[in-house]
C-alpha cells in the first residue's frame, strides 16, 4: 500500500490561496475516483475538488474556514501501489489524526451524535456515515436532480440521511425522509417550554464571501436608493398572452426578461449607469455590452450569475438564459465565468419582494435594480377608481459616479417602457 497526496490545485486566474469551505469526507472514509472530496471558495465561486484515485482517507490538510495556499497538502489517501508520497514525505505523520480506537474524540463536525432514525428499514445501514444535523454551512453530497426535488418539496438537505457513497443523498433517501417526516423538536412538543440552547455557526465559505463583499460595498460606495411604483397591468397581460400563444414551444416567460429588456433599452440613454468604478485607480469604465447579473438564492447563499450580452438576446433568449443560470447557481454548478463580469445587477425576491427594499451594490458596478412584489391596488385613472397591478422598483446607485437626477431619469425610463410594453420592441 502507498500514499497518494492531493495538493490544493491551481484554480487559475492568478489565485494564490483559497478558503477550504467544507469537507465531504472524513478520515477513514473509502473514496472512489471522481468523488468530490471538498469544496473550496475563491473570490468568485465555489469549486469542487474531486479525487483522482480510489482509496482510504488517512489525513485532512485543513479545517473548514482555513485559508490554504495553492500547492499545500489538501488530503492524503491510502492507495494500492506506491502512491506519490515521495512528493510530500511530511504526510507520514498524518495517521495520528485518525485514531482507530476512538474516532469520536476528533474535534471535527463528524462528532455530532447520529440520530436514532438510522435503524429505519427504509434507510440502509451505511447511512450512519452521513449524520443528520449537519452544520448550516455544510453542503451535502447530492445530484442536481435530487437538489431540485428537495427544493421543490421544501426539504433542507442537511437534515436528510445520505445512503450513497460518502453519504451522498439519493432519491430513496428523500422518499424515506418524506415518509418519516422531520423529527419534532422540543419546542414543537411544548411551544411554551423555556429554552436555553445556543448554536454557533462559523462564518466561512460562501457566507464569509457574501459578508465581506456586502461590508466592502457599503464601506466603499456612497449608496443612495430611489423607489418608484410601476403599473404593470398591461405588461402582465402581455406576458400571459405570450405564454398562452408561445409557451409550449418557446418556454414560459416571467417578468424578469421584460425588465432586463427595459434595462437594456433605457441604458442606451444612460451609459454612465452601465459602468464599473475602479476606486483605487479612480477610473470609470463605461461598457457597451450589457452583462446583467441576476441575484439568485442558492443553498450556500446569494450568488449572481451573469446573463452576458443581454442587449443581443431576444425576450425568450434572455428568459432561457436566466432560467439556465439560476438552475446552475442553485445546484452549485455555475462556473467562475458565469459568476463574474456583470455590468449591472437585477435582484428580485419574487412573491417575498416586499413593498420597498434597499439593495446593496454589487461592486464594482454602480447600479442595482431591485424588483418588489406585485400587488393589486385601487388607482385613480381619468377620474375613475380601478384595480391595477402595481409593482415598486427599489434601486440603489453609487453616488460617487451616478448623480441623483440621472438615476431618477433612468428608473423613469424603465417605468415608461414597462407601462407601455409595446415600446420595449420599437427600434
Amino acid at each position: 500500500m502507498g500514499t497518494h497526496v492531493i495538493k490544493m490545485p491551481d484554480i487559475g486566474e492568478g489565485i494564490a490561496e483559497v478558503e477550504l469551505s467544507v469537507w465531504h469526507v472524513k478520515v477513514g472514509d473509502m473514496v472512489v475516483e471522481d468523488q468530490v472530496l471538498a469544496d473550496v471558495m475563491t473570490d468568485k465561486a465555489m469549486v469542487d475538488i474531486p479525487s483522482p484515485v480510489h482509496g482510504k482517507v488517512i489525513s485532512l490538510g485543513g479545517e473548514p474556514g482555513e485559508v490554504m495556499a495553492v500547492g499545500s497538502i489538501l488530503i492524503s489517501i491510502e492507495v494500492e501501489g506506491a502512491g506519490n508520497a515521495k512528493d510530500a514525505p511530511v504526510i507520514k505523520e498524518a495517521p495520528k489524526e485518525a485514531p482507530k480506537a476512538a474516532p469520536v474524540v476528533e474535534a471535527k463536525p463528524e462528532t455530532k451524535p447520529a440520530p436514532v432514525a438510522v435503524e429505519s428499514k427504509t434507510v440502509p445501514a451505511v447511512a450512519a456515515q452521513a449524520p443528520v444535523g449537519r452544520a448550516a454551512d455544510e453542503r451535502p453530497l447530492a445530484s442536481p436532480a435530487v437538489r431540485k426535488r428537495a427544493l421543490d418539496a421544501g426539504i433542507q438537505l442537511r437534515l436528510v440521511q445520505g445512503s450513497g457513497p460518502a453519504g451522498r443523498i439519493l432519491h430513496e433517501d428523500l422518499d424515506a425522509y418524506l415518509r418519516q417526516g422531520p423529527t419534532p423538536s422540543k419546542a414543537a412538543a411544548n411551544p411554551y417550554a423555556e429554552r436555553n440552547d445556543e448554536e454557533q455557526i462559523p462564518v466561512i465559505g460562501m457566507r464569509r464571501k457574501i459578508a465581506q463583499r456586502m461590508q466592502d460595498a457599503t464601506r466603499r460606495a456612497a449608496h443612495f436608493s430611489y423607489v418608484e411604483e410601476i403599473d404593470v397591468t398591461a405588461l402582465d397581460e402581455l406576458r400571459v398572452h405570450l405564454n398562452e400563444k408561445h409557451g409550449a414551444t418557446r418556454g414560459k416567460l416571467t417578468l424578469l426578461p421584460f425588465i432586463v429588456r427595459a434595462m437594456v433599452v433605457a441604458l442606451r440613454d444612460f451609459p454612465q449607469i452601465n459602468a464599473r468604478y475602479d476606486d483605487e485607480a479612480q477610473v470609470i469604465t463605461r461598457l457597451g455590452a450589457v452583462h446583467v447579473g441576476v441575484a439568485t438564492q442558492s443553498d450556500v447563499g446569494l450568488m449572481v450569475p451573469v446573463v452576458r450580452h443581454a442587449e443581443a438576446r431576444s425576450l425568450w433568449g434572455n428568459a432561457e438564459e436566466i432560467a439556465r443560470l439560476a438552475t446552475a447557481a442553485r445546484s452549485g454548478k455555475a462556473s467562475r465565468d458565469e459568476l463574474s463580469g456583470s455590468t449591472i445587477t437585477l435582484t428580485s425576491l419574487g412573491a417575498l419582494g416586499g413593498i420597498v427594499s434597499t439593495p446593496v451594490l454589487n461592486l464594482p458596478e454602480v447600479a442595482i435594480v431591485g424588483v418588489n412584489r406585485i400587488v393589486e391596488r385601487p388607482m385613480v385613472i381619468k377620474g375613475q377608481i380601478v384595480v391595477r397591478k402595481m409593482m415598486n422598483l427599489s434601486s440603489s446607485f453609487d453616488h460617487r459616479v451616478v448623480d441623483g437626477m440621472d438615476a431618477a431619469q433612468f428608473i423613469q425610463a424603465i417605468r415608461g417602457l414597462l407601462e407601455q410594453p409595446a415600446s420595449l420592441f420599437l427600434e
